[in-house]
Parts: C-alpha cells; sequence; structure tokens
C-alpha cells in the first residue's frame, strides 16, 4: 500500500513536537547568596531604573551629554547596531524554510534541425508554469536551526547592549581622566605660586645676609620642577580631550573647546545598588551573550543530528507547453504532477558523525565559557566593590594630610621669615603639601574610576 500525500502532510503534522537533539538548559553556575565583601551589611536592592542611566548620578550635565550622545553616534556602537541587523535578517531567513516555495518559468523556443541529412526545418514551441515545493520538517533539523537562529539573534542584541555599556564607561572615564588632568594642572599651579612666593622671600632674606645662596638655588630648584610637571598635564589633557571627541564619532580636534573649561572631577553617591548575585547575572550583557552563544551550540547539534534521517518534500507543477500560441492555454496543453520526494544521503564517509562530535564541542567550549564569563562577572563586583569602599577610607586619609601640610606651609614659611628655622623645613614643607594635594586629586579620579567600575560590572541598565 502506497503513502498518499495527504498521508505525509499528516505525519509531518505529528512529529511536528519532535525535534532531534539535546534541548538547552542554562548551565548551573551555584552562585553565592551575597556577595563576600558585603556579609556584614545589607546589600541594597538593585532597582533596573537606578542603573539605567548611572552616569547621571555623577550630577554632571556635560558628562551626561557625552555618554548618551556616545551611546547612539560611536562607531562601534554602530557595528554593534548592523551585527543586530544582519542577526535579524539570518532569522528571517532560517524561519523563511517552514513556507512552501513557489518557482515561475517560460519561454518562447524556436528549433532549427535542418542540415543534419536526415531531417530538417523549423519548429516552435511556447511553454510556461508553475512550480512548489514544501519540505516537511519531520525531525527538526529547521526547528533547530531556527532555534539557533533566535539565540543568534539575542546574542547580537546582548552584544549591542554590551558595548553600549563598554562605550558609556569609557567615555565616563577618559572624562574623569580630563577633569583629573586638569584639577592636577590646578594644583601645580596653586602650588606653583606658594613656592615662588617663597622663592622670592629667599632672594629678599639672601640680600639683607640672612640667607645663603644654597636656599636661594634650592628655592628655584623646587618652583623649576614643580613647572616641569605642568606641560605633561596638560599634554594628559588634552589628549583625553582628543579620545573623547573620538569616541563620539567626531574628529579628534572637535570637542577640545568644548572641554578646555576646568573642572573638577565628578563625583557621585558611594551607594550604589548591587543587590544580589542572581540580579547581575540577568542583567550583565556579557553573561547574556554567552548564554545566547551556548544556546545557539546546542542547537546545531539538532540541525548535525537533523542530517542522519531523511528529508521529506511535497512537491508539485502544472506545465503548459504547444507549438502555437493560441493553443498554449488549452487543457490538453498542460502537464500536471504532484506528489512527494525524500532525500537520504546513506552514506558520506562519516562526514555526518563527524560533524556532530564537532558541534558537541563547541557547544561544550561555549558552555565552559558561559561559567567562565559568569565567574569573571562576579569577580569584577567583588573587586570593584572592595577598590570603591577602600580608595574611600584613603581618600579621607589624604584629605587630612592635605590640612596638615597646608598649616606646616604656613607655620615653616613664617617661623623661616622670623629667622627661627632653615629654609629646608619650608622645602620639605611644600613638596609634602604639592604631593599630598597630587595625591589627594587622584584620588578624587579613582573614586570616580572605581565607582564606574562598579556600575560596569553590575550591568548598568540594559
Amino acid at each position: 500500500m502506497t503513502s498518499s500525500p495527504s498521508a505525509l502532510a499528516l505525519l509531518g503534522l505529528l512529529l511536528a513536537g519532535c525535534s532531534v537533539g539535546p534541548d538547552f538548559h542554562r548551565p548551573d553556575n551555584r552562585l553565592p547568596t551575597s556577595w563576600s565583601f558585603s556579609k556584614h551589611q545589607t546589600a541594597p536592592a538593585a532597582n533596573p531604573a537606578d542603573l539605567a542611566h548611572w552616569w547621571r548620578r555623577f550630577h554632571d550635565p556635560k558628562l551626561n551629554w557625552l555618554v548618551e550622545q556616545a551611546v547612539s553616534a560611536n562607531l562601534d556602537v554602530k557595528q554593534a547596531a548592523a551585527r543586530l541587523r544582519q542577526a535579524r535578517a539570518e532569522r528571517q531567513s532560517a524561519a523563511a524554510v517552514f513556507w512552501p516555495s513557489l518557482g515561475a518559468s517560460g519561454g518562447d523556443q524556436e528549433t532549427n534541425t535542418g542540415g543534419n541529412g536526415l531531417t530538417s526545418g523549423n519548429s516552435r514551441s511556447y511553454h510556461g508554469g508553475l512550480s512548489a515545493a514544501w519540505e516537511l520538517d519531520i525531525f527538526g533539523g529547521n526547528r533547530r536551526n531556527k532555534e539557533s537562529a533566535d539565540a543568534h539573534l539575542a546574542f547580537a542584541a546582548a552584544d549591542l547592549d554590551a558595548t553600549r555599556l563598554s562605550m558609556a564607561a569609557e567615555v565616563a572615564l577618559t572624562y574623569c581622566q580630563l577633569r583629573s588632568s586638569q584639577d592636577q594642572i590646578s594644583v601645580a599651579r596653586r602650588n606653583l605660586g606658594i613656592q615662588q612666593h617663597s622663592a622670592d622671600i629667599t632672594r629678599d632674606r639672601r640680600g639683607a645676609g640672612f640667607a645663603s645662596d644654597l636656599d636661594v638655588v634650592n628655592a628655584q630648584a623646587l618652583v623649576a620642577n614643580t613647572k616641569a610637571q605642568i606641560p605633561s598635564l596638560e599634554t594628559s589633557a588634552r589628549q583625553s580631550a582628543h579620545a573623547i571627541s573620538v569616541l563620539l564619532g567626531r574628529p579628534p580636534g572637535d570637542l577640545v573647546t568644548m572641554l578646555s573649561d576646568s573642572g573638577a572631577v565628578p563625583t557621585a553617591s558611594s551607594s550604589v545598588p548591587t543587590g544580589i548575585p542572581s540580579d547581575m547575572l540577568r542583567r550583565r550583557p556579557d553573561v547574556r551573550r554567552a548564554e545566547a552563544n551556548a544556546h545557539a551550540a546546542t542547537a546545531k547539534i539538532g540541525v548535525a543530528v537533523a542530517d542522519l534521517f531523511p528529508k521529506f518534500t511535497l512537491n508539485g507543477s502544472i506545465n503548459q507547453q504547444s507549438a502555437r500560441l493560441s493553443d498554449w492555454l488549452s487543457p490538453a496543453a498542460r502537464v500536471t504532477s504532484f506528489g512527494p520526494s525524500f532525500n537520504w544521503a546513506l552514506f558520506q564517509g562519516g562526514a555526518i558523525q563527524a560533524n556532530i562530535r564537532l558541534q558537541q564541542a563547541l557547544r561544550d567550549e561555549s558552555v565552559l565559557a558561559y561559567r567562565k564569563t559568569v565567574l569573571v562577572a562576579l569577580q569584577e563586583v567583588e573587586d570593584s566593590m572592595v577598590a570603591s569602599s577602600k580608595e574611600r577610607q584613603r581618600h579621607m586619609a589624604l584629605a587630612e594630610a592635605v590640612t596638615a601640610n597646608r598649616r606646616a606651609v604656613e607655620l615653616s614659611t613664617k617661623l623661616y621669615t622670623e629667622g627661627q628655622t632653615d629654609f629646608i623645613n619650608v622645602l620639605n614643607a611644600q613638596r609634602s603639601l604639592l604631593q599630598s594635594e597630587s595625591d589627594l586629586s587622584q584620588s578624587n579620579l579613582a573614586q570616580a574610576d572605581d565607582l564606574i567600575a562598579l556600575y560596569k560590572a553590575l550591568g548598568g541598565g540594559w
């Protein structure tokens, strides 16, 4: 008994839910229930709204504008957006195989058979028709391929989010470096004024016979050393402005004037809504990207396994062919055909089995990559939390040192002017003041960098 086309179609429908190959399950990473650094304190809940525009928590309008420009105008972001469009097109292509294919053909053909000694003459024929084919995805190879395309689409979407997050963090970091360089220039110039005043005092005292040439030379040397720091700081500030312009997809000099005004390193509240580790995994785009990659690799195993089984197709065609155009539409000129067919690769030298093993190994690699991504993500959050906390402690100590060193400069200068101490004490106090103020300025940058790193490690708001 032969199978009718309707029976084959029914069989395809009955087996529509059957797909060969393994189903994907998110790997179990056994996440901790809390962050180790905050075991003795309650971690605030991670409200996505608090992280969606984390850079606004630094309360710097110029930084807000730069970041929001970069996440749309940056060339890396645009490339990631183009990759997302590619993935959408690939997914649409993978879904197209579930629809029947329809084609049309036709022609006007003239044949000349003269000159062979047997028959001669000319003949003409007109032909045209429609053909259709519909593959029955009985073993689910096409469904697994679409599943893989869906996962690739999720990968591309997460990749775009990861690029935006990285770009926002990079712009914020570079902007803070710019402000830090400008602040350190201000520190150097302020201390240069203090040191120049002391140098003038030593020259006056030498003229009056109360100071030696050594005091004058030491004062001049300190002034020159401080002056020497300013050009390199100005170079760093200008290069940071260039880098920001390029991050926004502009020529390097476009934003130099806009960013030339000096400003302090932006600060934000140290209270960050960290939540719990599982919250972070749902937000971090690189984790979602790694999971999607593992999902796609798992689905590809099913695509490879389906090659072991036959592929069934329903075919049909309607053709019209006649020697005269007037007879082309007549029933006698019509040829129709309809019926199932199958194609089965019975022997390929082990190529199908080798491809299955390849896809399984790629799946294993992607699962391991996912687990590593999760561990690195956890480490980045823990590292950023401890760095931010310890830098706050360091900053408070440096602020106390600056206050003490300023007082030491005042006292040593007063005592030297009154002839009650040596100039070396003034030099030491001024060197210490310059160093502590520079350290405090760099600590302002470190605090901002640590907070930016923490927001990035938590996955931002995408």
